[in-house]
């Protein structure tokens, strides 16, 4: 029997102007795309990337634009070259921005100086011979520290510029490990290491502070990853200049039989051997200090034999101590960004909540968190200015229909106010609606959230098919926000109502709510996605219930797999990047151990239980038509799940089509490919799904 809903009575529904434009790829994919904000110390100016896409690679530009903080004055473009500029940072007088870039005859991206109050050109400041980025400006201006490649025991710039010719000439080149991770992501790993380097801000000769030190000739030594493939030692200078605070692993080389956590060290600016910060078995980044110079403020989550933890929000005293206190340690959301108020008694964060990121405040000394706004969207990076009179929040904001922008929020106006309006006109004009939402009590009594998307051209007096989209993760959640890579409205254009749940394991409900997925990874957060899709056949009669589809990728992958090995409900199924069984899928990813934690034990104590949960294993109810989609370079979910998938499909006489794109990893982001991906899903949905079909 269904659960009764626990959401707000039903919403009405808007009916769009008539003179709105249909959505295409197109108008989507071109649209320019607003990076993070870099504030001035003085408050007065933002300095932001700004990406101008195109089909054709050769032909995108990424340049840095600057607007006032305060809205006064519109944005201007800084730079104009063929190369993107990345990573800008300010001078603590204001004056003077540094960034990365690959410009002119450069090899590979070097760091480069623009002196805004002075005039002229921008200033290469670094030879680095592999990719230098993420520049930082010491307190004094006098110096910039950056992070940037080096071959593990090389013992400067020399010597890593002479190994890399070495790799380039040699005739073969066969890779070697005797240890776990060996790829992420899209990248094969080699004896490559993130360093930290400084450089007068005037140019000259750089000095690797790690090069030589015990830390760095750990078998386990690696900065703290992200999405990407590459890492980040998320380094900060100390107050006086003396030293900086950064973050690295130790152990993770143990990544195939235990969990891998991130610690706080220090290093002498004059380099010598780290001193760790941190210990034990929590994890720590994203180190910040506060205006006054007296604490330093990080994340930290207790993630050591848990498959996920929230991140809290924790500082120190400086001059470090060793004593931890968590600002956080009730707030059941997990912080993702934060910045601290320019008299140091505020720290500002966001974290997801129930499918929208927002903003929140909590006193330095730790207490209740406390929302800034009551806003939908999404809110990314933000920043405050230190040496600011007043505390002003810089940030990027978006939603599913306002592609992001930066925006200023007033905390003590509680005003949101937008400094950039380089999409604005163009969403407004396309047929485009905000999504709709809803909740029910699921199996384990805990609510379950869902957005419902609505075609351009809406007509709440027809019957629109049903999409049931199940995002990836599991640790994550579906956001009121433009997402380029499996957009929503975009799917919902030709014609359908898209539905999405964040089903249990997803992100922005409580750690606990995450939890609820272990050893239960696909049959319980398909029964909710099923669930959901009756919860909105029953509250919205525009959907035609005869005509279901579902798909998903990565995780949304797995369980559109599982999906096609348990259910005959759709009609047919989108599976990008989806596991064929959970055995195939712990021995081939780049990550495996968190798998065991997952099931309670490896495959071999536990076979069962594995086997159980393997849409392989129930290839004799295969019959959903699939259509199947793999990058060649995803090493995350490696592509022999998909040929195996396929192959099964085949022998099973499934009406199968698969996709394979040679030049794409886990993701679909070139913009040919990605044109093609969507009409492809596009022309599968409507061969089962539009008139006619069975």
């Amino acid at each position: 029997m269904l659960a009764a809903f626990v959401a707000a009575p039903r919403p009405s529904i808007a009916q769009p102007a008539a003179a709105k434009q249909p959505l295409s790829h197109e108008a989507l994919f071109l649209m320019e795309r607003v990076g993070s904000p870099a504030v001035s110390p003085d408050g007065k100016w933002v300095v932001f990337p700004v990406t101008e896409p195109a089909y054709d690679e050769k032909k995108e530009t990424a340049d840095l634009w600057i607007v006032s903080a305060d809205g006064s004055a519109k944005p201007r473009r800084l730079t104009s070259n063929r190369a993107a500029e990345n990573g800008p940072a300010w001078s603590s007088d204001s004056r003077k921005i540094a960034f990365s870039s690959r410009r002119e005859d450069d090899e590979v991206s070097q760091i480069y100086v623009l002196d805004l109050a002075g005039g002229g050109e921008a200033r290469r400041v670094t030879s680095s011979p592999l990719a230098a980025r993420a520049p930082v400006w010491s307190p004094d201006g006098q110096s910039l520290l950056y992070q940037a490649g080096s071959y593990a025991g090389a013992a400067d710039a020399d010597a890593t510029r002479k190994i890399a010719a070495e790799r380039k000439d040699a005739k073969s080149k066969v890779r070697s490990y005797e240890s776990f991770p060996i790829r992420r992501w899209d990248r094969w790993l080699d004896d490559t290491q993130t360093h930290l380097f400084v450089v007068p801000a005037a140019g000259g000769p750089a000095r690797d502070v790690l090069a030589g030190t015990r830390l760095v000739s750990l078998p386990g030594f690696a900065g703290a990853t992200g999405e990407g493939s590459g890492d980040s030692l998320e380094p900060v200078w100390a107050p006086d200049g003396q030293s900086m605070v950064f973050v690295a692993t130790t152990n993770r080389d143990a990544g195939a039989y235990s969990p891998t956590n991130t610690h706080l060290f220090e290093v002498a600016a004059t380099g010598g051997e780290p001193r760790a910060l941190t210990t034990g078995n929590a994890g720590y980044a994203h180190p910040a200090f506060s205006p006054d110079g007296k604490s330093v403020c990080f994340r930290a989550g207790d993630d050591w034999g848990k498959i996920y933890a929230v991140d809290r929000l924790a500082c120190a005293a400086w001059p470090w101590n060793g004593s931890i206190r968590t600002l956080t340690p009730k707030f059941d959301r997990s912080v993702a960004d934060f910045a601290i108020a320019p008299d140091s008694r505020t720290l500002y964060l966001t974290a997801e909540d129930s499918g929208y990121v927002k903003l929140f405040a909590v006193p330095a000394h730790g207490g209740e968190v406390t929302p800034v706004l009551d806003s939908r969207g999404a809110f990314g990076t933000i920043a405050i200015p230190e040496a600011a009179a007043a505390t002003v929040i810089v940030a990027t904001w978006g939603s599913s229909v306002n592609p992001a922008e930066l925006v200023r929020v007033d905390p003590a106006t509680r005003k949101q106010t937008r400094l950039t309006s380089f999409n604005v006109e163009r969403a407004a004009a396309l047929d485009w609606q905000p999504p709709q939402e809803f909740s029910f009590t699921g199996a384990k009594g805990r609510p379950i959230h869902s957005f419902v998307v609505l075609p351009q051209g809406f007509d709440s007096a027809r019957k629109y098919p049903l999409l049931v989209l199940i995002h990836g993760g599991h640790a994550n959640m579906w956001r009121d926000q433009i997402s380029l890579r499996w957009n929503y409205h975009l799917l919902a254009s030709p014609g359908y109502v898209v539905l999405l749940t964040d089903y249990r394991g997803s992100t922005g409900y409580g750690e606990q709510f995450t939890l609820d997925i272990l050893g239960d990874p696909l049959r319980g957060p398909a029964d909710d996605v099923n669930q959901a899709a009756d919860e909105a056949i029953q509250r919205y009669p525009f959907i035609d219930a005869t005509r279901q589809a579902a798909g998903g990728a990565s995780y949304g992958g797995h369980l559109t797999n599982w999906l096609e090995a348990t259910t005959a409900r759709y009609r047919c199924l989108v599976s990008h990047a989806g596991l064929s069984s959970l055995e195939t899928q712990w021995s081939t990813s780049d990550v495996m151990y968190g798998r065991e934690l997952m099931m309670g034990a490896p495959f071999w104590e536990s076979p069962r239980a594995w086997l159980d949960q393997s849409p392989i294993g129930y290839a004799k109810d295969f019959k959903t038509p699939i259509l199947l989609s793999v990058g060649e370079n995803d090493f995350r979910v490696p592509m022999n799940n998909t040929l195996e998938m396929y192959a099964t499909l085949q022998r099973q006489r499934v009406p199968t089509r698969l996709l394979v794109w040679p030049d794409e990893n886990h993701w679909i982001l070139k913009g040919e490919n990605s044109r093609v991906f969507y009409r492809e899903v596009r022309e599968w949905l409507a061969r089962w799904l539009g008139p006619g079909s069975r």
